[in-house]
């Protein structure tokens, strides 16, 4: 419920953090999209969200547990590491579908702290995330909080394959 109420933040918040000039219609679709993707995530069983804030909504990073059936990794393009395969029949992998927060340099870490406590709250022991190749920036600020590559996986319902990320946490 508390994802819900804060949907119109959560909305402003990613405009603000995907520092694009695109133009003013081309925002509001995005923002569209975002919604639409937030309130499925929502409905997702385990949903989980952890925010920031100030005076104002700093930052924010939500996903749900990966299904021990293995649906999250369809499309794998090759093998899927057998110990990725084994942490996800043990519920031990959760996924990360949002992580916001604003363009700012001192902003950054506030990201990595809040997937990390995310993912630690739900003794998780690996985070995953699918991420569309052509969003560099997004890729780049994973990698830089640690996230490995793992492969591409393809989506029925989308025209390219989305690079799979991973952020173990502990050995």
């Amino acid at each position: 419920w508390l994802a819900q109420d804060l949907s119109g933040e959560l909305a402003d918040l990613y405009v603000d953090s995907r520092q694009t000039s695109a133009a003013e219609a081309h925002r509001s679709r995005s923002r569209q999209d975002f919604l639409n993707r937030l309130a499925g995530d929502i409905r997702r069983p385990g949903f989980a969200m952890v925010i920031a804030e100030t005076d104002h909504l700093v930052g924010c990073v939500f996903g749900f547990p990966v299904a021990a059936d293995g649906l999250w990794w369809r499309g794998f393009d090759g093998a899927l590491p057998r110990s990725i395969e084994q942490l996800t029949l043990s519920g031990g992998v959760f996924a990360i579908t949002g992580i916001l927060v604003r363009p700012r340099p001192r902003d950054r870490e506030v990201a990595r702290r809040l997937q990390e406590r995310l993912l630690s709250g739900h003794q998780a022991s690996l985070g995953a995330t699918l991420v569309d190749p052509g969003d560099l920036q997004a890729l780049a600020s994973l990698r830089a909080w640690g996230w490995l590559d793992l492969g591409e996986v393809g989506r029925p319902a989308g025209p390219t394959a989305l690079h799979a990320l991973v952020f173990p946490l502990g050995e």
